[in-house]
């Protein structure tokens, strides 16, 4: 955590806060929205996107990528994101630290990890005690990645620097470049990665972290309490479409939102992207309702616990505002 913390306030005091500024374009209010990486795992804000329901809230969402959860939270902090798209333990840390305007979850997208373990050998029997001795690039120290698939291994009776050895050193967008490049005997990669190295014969996929993991709030819509209070009308607009656009994938052919899904991934085939999506609804990675509930908030402190990143436990109502999330599953959902 203290590493997390030390790096939002290296990359903070660079910056010159400003408010955030609802512009106005086309008649249309924008929203700065910075996501801690591109991925399928993300399909419902792409949706969302490409299929017109935040335009038709009079929203434009202007998505920048964070490239980690710190990056994304130090945009949000700083004011150059209105809302970010990340873990939960990001808010977390901030709260701990005592940040007097405290990042709230306005809506949770995921509820497990998204992430699918690639060997550099075909392993069509794989257990988890397969990785005893092997080094595994596992995302970097205090991530909820990280923390997830720490837990797992655990579970299974391994543990980092006895009987395996987790790498915690590389940046998230550089764990894919370093595994092709030599480094470890496995990683774990989001969609559409994941599929296209296997497509390419870079690496084989062997599990999905988060269907052995179990259910946790993994990422989520976070948003500073001022923002939040100066913005309710902009907030509802926000959580009501993605809660349409979600609505939208269960009514809707995975062809075609494959096809809108490719709009936002130009560089991967359209089969990866519709292998990629439907692996996420294999292990139903996506929220239904997305109001965060006690319940998952203590999973993932456990799971943080386990990792030695939580200083002490908290109540999960200091870094979550429901209000939008539980009033428009209602509106759209009936």
């Amino acid at each position: 955590m203290k590493k997390f913390i030390a790096i939002l306030i290296t990359i903070c005091i660079t910056i010159i806060p400003f408010s955030a500024c609802n512009n106005q374009t086309d008649g249309l209010t924008k929203v700065r929205l910075n996501e801690v990486t591109h991925s399928i795992f993300y399909a419902p804000l792409y949706i969302a996107i490409e299929n017109g329901f935040f335009k038709a809230e009079g929203l434009d969402v202007e998505l920048t990528n964070g490239g980690g959860a710190d990056k994304t939270m130090t945009a949000l902090l700083s004011g150059d994101a209105d809302i970010g798209l990340m873990g939960v333990e990001a808010s977390v840390y901030v709260y701990l630290e005592g940040k007097k305007d405290v990042p709230k979850i306005i809506g949770q997208l995921t509820k497990r990890d998204g992430s699918f373990l690639v060997s550099r050998v075909a392993e069509p029997d794989f257990k988890w005690e397969n990785l005893e001795n092997k080094e595994i690039i596992a995302g970097r120290t205090g991530g909820v990645p990280a923390m997830t698939f720490e837990y797992v291994v655990n579970k299974h009776g391994l543990f980092n620097g006895q009987n395996v050895t987790l790498n915690n050193d590389i940046a998230f967008n550089l764990m894919g470049p370093s595994f092709e490049g030599g480094t470890g005997d496995y990683t774990t990669l989001f969609e559409p990665t994941a599929s296209e190295y296997e497509r390419a014969g870079k690496g084989f996929i062997v599990a999905s972290v988060g269907e052995e993991s179990g259910e946790i709030p993994y990422t989520a819509f976070t948003a500073l309490s001022g923002y939040i209070s100066k913005n309710t009308e902009i907030v509802e607009k926000f959580i009501r479409a993605l809660y349409k656009a979600k609505k939208y994938m269960e009514q809707t052919d995975d062809t075609v939102l494959a096809e809108s899904l490719l709009k936002q991934f130009p560089d991967t085939s359209l089969n990866s992207v519709a292998t990629a999506l439907a692996s996420y609804k294999r292990i139903d990675a996506w929220t239904t309702n997305m109001a965060m509930t006690e319940t998952a908030f203590n999973n993932l402190q456990d799971v943080m616990e386990n990792a030695g990143e939580l200083e002490r436990r908290i109540d999960y109502k200091v870094i979550t505002d429901n209000t939008y999330a539980e009033k428009l599953y209602g509106e759209v959902y009936g």
